[in-house]
């Protein structure tokens, strides 16, 4: 018997709008997380504090208040409010993880739509790449025949010059001696 996709909780574009890229990582803040999983963000934080050893640096790392004055700037909100330390950003692997933290049926469902959805951004990466690729090779294959086409017109005008300027041939075969006979 097939499963069927739980349904989804969140819209798709509320959760894109979320991720944002940091230290040239996909990431998602404690913030924007713990709104989507209807907790407090303190509420995460702990829950993540009483579980470090399963946050490694690649799933979770705090910002730096440079990071942060950063992203600030690009989302253009004003909501952010004081924060008196740097919120925490969790990427990819962070979000998987926190379904072992957290664990509301909300927190599993969303984890599942959020996991789904980066799925989906890295398959759109994927084709992306490899659309770029082929312009490439194909840019590739053009200079190529450029080069080609310089070579048979720079020849072409090599013949046309020689047919301008014809030289003067000897004439070939044998001469009569008119003045003998």
């Amino acid at each position: 018997m097939k499963k069927s996709n739980p349904p989804l909780i969140i819209a798709e574009t509320l959760v894109t709008s979320k991720i944002y890229v940091v230290r040239k990582k996909k990431i998602m803040l404690d913030r924007d997380l713990a709104e989507l999983y209807e907790v407090e963000t303190r509420v995460l934080n702990q829950a993540v504090n009483r579980n470090m050893e399963r946050f490694p640096e690649e799933f979770m790392f705090q910002l730096t208040p440079e990071e942060f004055e950063i992203l600030i700037s690009q989302i253009v909100t004003s909501s952010w409010g004081g924060t008196r330390k740097m919120p925490y950003a969790f990427t990819e692997y962070g979000v998987a993880m926190l379904s072992s933290v957290l664990r509301s049926k909300r927190a599993i469902q969303v984890n599942i739509q959020i996991m789904q959805i980066f799925s989906k951004i890295r398959e759109m990466l994927m084709d992306s790449l490899s659309m770029k690729l082929d312009i490439e090779e194909i840019k590739q294959r053009l200079n190529n025949q450029d080069q080609n086409l310089e070579l048979v017109f720079s020849y072409l005008d090599e013949l046309i010059e020689k047919q301008e300027t014809p030289t003067s041939r000897k004439p070939i075969g044998f001469k009569r001696n008119t003045e003998t006979v």
